[in-house]
């Protein structure tokens, strides 16, 4: 296969942590072609979209001395040249990524596997997107009204407080009915009113964790990595000081997974991180979902593999699917 990542420069991704590394590794191994460029490199030009991107080649242990990889001269390659193309741009989630996602929609149209399906990522907020799956979230509101927040507040007592645009846990508030900074924090968090926020009961359950599920092709691998807060917290993000635990899927995290994992799979979300606070679904992650490294590491179960392995079936699945269309039409 011949791979394509779009991921943020490789000596800002740290090596022994990086799920993009770690399948970009392991697709070599394999024999893969893998290329790599950034969210920049992407054009529209002549009715087809184009790419800046350079090759990677694996160093030998023994070449090894600053960085894990040699890069390639860079190549202006049609998207269409690819087999697959991995979006693994980290958020912001801001126009520029939109953007991309314009720009990728249009070479999926021309033939182009983009994983994941760039119309999807845009219709899967992070948060928003666990309103779909009702029967498994804590009571939510969605508002930038002020009102409704306390009103929300007062039926709940203890409640946290999210942005719809955030990641690795940032500027999420958890506030009491008695709090005394409430008002500044709506102020704050709503911009006076004008920006639309989450509001979720709290869950006591985050002491033992905030679960990574992943889901690769529909199917969660059988580890969750429970990310625990560290003392004072009360987010377990690892950006955010939280420890990491592997621990095997419980059967209500498998009920959880195994029940969206087909539906998102089914619009081309392929590789999906769901995060899960005790019995709570809390979030589906679709742009870059992390923790291989951290389950692998610790047993031994190749999460990379599992990705590149279904890789392999889907475009082994539509390089057959052309042939037959192609042989149909020879026959015809």
């Amino acid at each position: 296969m011949n791979l394509v990542f779009i991921i943020d420069p490789l000596e800002s991704l740290k090596v022994e942590k990086d799920s993009s590394i770690a399948m970009i590794q392991e697709a070599i191994m394999r024999g893969h072609r893998v290329l790599v460029m950034h969210q920049g490199d992407l054009s529209y030009e002549n009715n087809i979209v184009m790419a800046r991107v350079k090759e990677l080649r694996l160093k030998q242990p023994e070449e090894i001395h600053t960085r894990w990889y040699d890069e390639g001269s860079e190549e202006r390659i049609p998207l269409t040249q690819f087999d697959v193309v991995l979006m693994r741009k980290d958020p912001p989630f801001d126009m520029e990524y939109i953007y991309s996602t314009y720009l990728l929609e249009i070479a999926q149209q021309q033939g182009v596997l983009v994983i994941n399906n760039p119309k999807s990522v845009r219709d899967h907020n992070e948060k928003l997107a666990i309103t779909k799956f009702p029967d498994f979230i804590p009571a939510t509101i969605v508002t930038r009204n002020e009102q409704l927040i306390r009103e929300f507040l007062n039926q709940h007592r203890d409640i946290v407080l999210k942005p719809l645009d955030g990641m690795g846990g940032a500027s999420i508030f958890r506030v009491h009915s008695t709090d005394p900074n409430l008002s500044v924090i709506l102020e704050m968090m709503t911009h006076y009113g004008t920006r639309t926020i989450m509001a979720q009961r709290f869950l006591p359950e985050i002491v033992l964790g905030d679960k990574r599920i992943l889901l690769i092709a529909g199917k969660p691998v059988p580890y969750a990595l429970a990310r625990k807060p560290k003392a004072g917290e009360i987010r377990g993000n690892l950006a955010a000081g939280g420890i990491g635990v592997i621990q095997p899927l419980t059967e209500r995290d498998a009920q959880i997974a195994n029940t969206i994992g087909p539906i998102l799979n089914n619009v081309g979300l392929v590789l999906v991180g769901l995060d899960v606070i005790g019995d709570s679904l809390t979030e589906i992650n679709v742009t870059s979902p992390t923790g291989m490294r951290e389950i692998t590491k610790h047993t031994g179960f190749n999460v990379a593999g599992m990705m590149i392995d279904a890789l392999e079936e889907l475009v082994g699945r539509l390089n057959s699917d052309m042939y037959e269309s192609n042989f149909a039409i020879a026959v015809y």
